[in-house]
């Protein structure tokens, strides 16, 4: 049955005497950035509990967390004398005595840059250098603020504020050899840190990683810069079953000046997800995953020998989850510590002692929890966002460690989540819907709402203005009975006689979902620009997505793609039952794991859809990298079934509809690499399709007027294919109702791991 969320005129607040209808544009989507929505700055939230600082006008402001009122000014560096740089970033000391301030960043890759940073003396006024050698990464306090690690040209370093004396402590880093205190590309991108060094809390160890990546393959993309040769970067890639670095962890004594390596055992092909240091200074928590990444443990490493015991382990028959790897408090009462785990099939929150023995499983449910905020050990309680009342919405919780008095500190309907003050005395939610954009507000420690810092009150009246159409839910059955949750959007002057064009938005990845009562972004407003156009705009989260436990997301371990395309196939199939809707006018598009999902649907699912769009895809995975495809696909020599019959490459011949395929050359992520063998392999199977490219663009294709000319293609691509009429255009009445069942019938099943004929 479908569900429409109701959405009523009062609720946009939509008088009888509103204006005429504004005509969205591209231009003011993505050239003017007209629609983009306000959102606060991530808190800076001191000591205290009730002030909070901020960076304007090159100036760091402090604030009354329950008042917004400006307090001081932390910083302003007019006032300092030889220190004319524009403030980037800041972060405190743990006392707030002191503050490093990043200037003249480079962006590096996703999480890496390199910086100049300087030492802010608060008590003195002075501002001092870093290290004037050269930029610099990762720049961190000790907890005492009387020292400075950092990374430089893949060595790590300290710097001695008491005396200004900078010490090495390591030397033989290098480019594409060897790292030290930094990841390599794949931990960065897919383990999801950059940071490789951690501080022991009494400030005296340094625990660190060391890469060796000198056997890793280099992979190389080219950009062209207007000179006579273009530049050619070229960087460590380890693809599908071939070889990774070879990561050890060191731990650094500063009263020794010496380093010892962490007894990791014998097996060297191997991941290191984390490195955390327990309550104490007295044992480094590191995490050793095999390369499989379905058996994680937890071992303690005394700092003075390096030996290693297990605290705990886990096993899953399909993959150990990476959302769960940040999930790891040591309590400061050194006897117990929080874990996340997905050990009953949802990912809960559980409470262990120091000799890994569980303790209490803290939440419990068929239900996700999807982000630990923190523990208040002296209130005993922990704070956590979740998916309880329904996937497709998050709530803000607090619950006791022993698992009782839980509390909803953010219930509202729709999407919430939170920043607590270091007391938990305040917290500012963030909360939208799929059809309000959002509002921050601070509450304080009993819930009551303080003020409301942003409530994006402009780009509310401009939903007014625009006459924008309420995105709406609905659920269905597939054929094999799989219920599967979707959103559209009708088409303004909306008609129940006429038929419309389907145009559907997918991502699909393992773990990830598009289908939630929450803010949509600037998409949301191309959507509506497409509604206004004619289009039914549409989006399902097919199976292996999720916030619907261990099960459905982990399905499609071996065969990525194999049931997603089933189900958005068979999402298209009812769309396109649907009596206000053309069956054959259906097309689809996906960015990155969204481009591989459109590309496989157009080709499996080619008597559906009539169109396709892929941006950033992937065609084979034996082009990806290790740790993201081995995770869900094994390496291809364990599974090269899966590995066939899920890549687009093999199904070129089965194109029938408009397929446009668009890259850009410097992705280091998704290698353009993919879309030239898809292009070899149209050609080969004598296929036509579309291609645009994106010189010197990486895989999210911005800067300059590349994000405006990449939507002002795929909107033109879209009209020549599925030719909307337009909001004041005459679609066809509807086909007599016999012609209508005739035309999708739901019971079809897409044929399973059909060979492709080109074999």
């Amino acid at each position: 049955m479908i569900r429409f969320a109701i959405i009523t005129l009062a609720i946009l607040g939509i008088s009888s005497m509103a204006p005429a209808q504004k005509d969205i544009t591209l231009e003011e989507i993505w050239k003017e950035y007209a629609f983009s929505s306000k959102s606060v700055p991530g808190f800076n939230f001191l000591n205290d509990g009730k002030h909070y600082t901020r960076l304007e006008d090159n100036k760091i402001q402090q604030y009354g967390l329950a008042t917004g009122e400006q307090v001081s000014t932390v910083l302003d560096p007019s006032t300092i004398s030889g220190f004319s740089a524009r403030i980037e970033g800041y972060t405190f000391s743990e006392d707030e005595s002191r503050i490093l301030v990043e200037t003249e960043s480079e962006q590096i890759y996703r999480r890496s840059s390199r910086a100049s940073f300087y030492v802010y003396d608060r008590k003195a006024g002075t501002m001092t250098a870093l290290y004037p050698e050269g930029k610099q990464q990762y720049a961190t306090f000790n907890p005492q603020a009387d020292k400075v690690a950092f990374v430089h040209d893949n060595n790590l370093y300290f710097k001695d504020l008491a005396n200004d004396k900078v010490v090495s402590i390591t030397k033989d880093g290098e480019h594409n050899k060897v790292i030290y205190g930094a990841t390599d590309w794949v931990y960065e991108e897919e383990l999801g840190f950059a940071r490789a060094f951690e501080w022991s809390p009494d400030g005296m160890r340094l625990g660190f990683y060391r890469f060796d990546e000198s056997e890793v393959k280099e992979f190389t993309y080219t950009n062209y810069r207007d000179e006579l040769y273009p530049e050619y970067v070229t960087f460590k890639y380890p693809k599908v079953g071939e070889q990774n670095s070879k990561v050890d962890v060191f731990i650094y004594d500063l009263r020794m000046g010496k380093s010892l390596p962490v007894v990791l055992g014998q097996d060297k092909d191997i991941y290191i997800p984390r490195i955390k240091w327990t309550a104490g200074s007295d044992k480094l928590c590191v995490m050793r995953l095999n390369r499989h990444q379905n058996h994680i443990e937890l071992l303690l490493a005394d700092p003075r020998s390096g030996e290693t015991s297990l605290l705990l382990e886990e096993k899953n028959k399909y993959y150990i989850s990476e959302e769960v790897l940040d999930n790891l408090i040591f309590l400061k009462n050194g006897k117990q510590f929080i874990w996340a785990s997905e050990q009953d099939g949802w990912n809960h929150i559980y409470l262990y002692d120091m000799k890994g023995r569980q303790v209490e499983q803290v939440t419990k449910g068929k239900w996700e929890v999807t982000s630990l905020y923190g523990v208040d050990e002296k209130a005993g309680r922990i704070y956590y966002q979740a998916a309880e009342n329904s996937p497709m919405e998050r709530q803000v919780y607090s619950i006791g460690l022993d698992g009782k008095g839980k509390q909803a500190l953010a219930g509202e309907s729709g999407w919430n989540s939170a920043q607590f003050s270091s007391t938990f005395d305040y917290y500012v939610v963030s909360h939208s819907t799929a059809n309000k954009p959002p509002v921050f507000t601070v509450f304080d420690s009993k819930g009551r709402s303080l003020r409301v810092i942003e409530e994006n009150a402009a780009l509310k009246k401009k939903m007014l203005d625009y006459e924008v159409q309420p995105v709406a839910f609905f659920n269905f059955k597939t054929s094999e009975g799989v219920a599967l949750n979707g959103w559209m959007i009708k088409p303004q002057g909306f008609k129940e006689n006429r038929q419309y064009p389907v145009f559907m938005f997918v991502y699909g990845g393992p773990g990830s979902q598009q289908v939630t009562d929450s803010w949509k972004g600037l998409n949301y407003w191309w959507f509506q620009m497409l509604a206004q156009k004619g289009y039914l705009v549409a989006c399902v989260d097919n199976r292996g997505t999720g916030g619907r436990g261990e099960e459905f997301k982990k399905m499609t371990y071996q065969q990525l793609g194999h049931y997603e395309t089933i189900d958005q196939i068979e999402a298209a199939k009812y769309l396109g039952s649907l009596k206000y809707t053309d069956p054959a006018r259906i097309g689809i598009f996906g960015w990155s794991y969204g481009g591989y999902m459109s590309s496989l649907c157009i080709l499996k699912g080619n008597d559906v859809f009539k169109a396709a769009i892929a941006v950033a895809p992937v065609t084979n995975w034996k082009w990806y990298d290790t740790i993201y495809t081995e995770r869900y696909m094994r390496t291809e020599k364990e599974n090269e079934k899966g590995y066939h019959d899920n890549s687009p490459v093999y199904f070129a011949d089965r194109l029938k509809g408009a397929y446009l395929i668009v890259h850009g050359l410097g992705d280091d992520n998704v290698h353009f690499q993919n879309t030239a063998e898809m292009a070899n392999a149209l050609i080969a199977a004598n296929k036509q399709y579309e291609t645009y490219f994106y010189p010197n663009r990486n895989h999210g294709i911005y800067g300059g007027n590349a994000r405006l000319h990449l939507y002002t293609k795929m909107t033109n691509f879209l009209d020549a294919s599925l030719k909307p009429a337009g909001k004041d255009g005459r679609e066809p009445e509807q086909p007599p109702m016999k012609q209508r069942l005739q035309k999708a019938p739901m019971g079809e099943k897409m044929p399973v791991n059909k060979q492709s004929s080109k074999e």
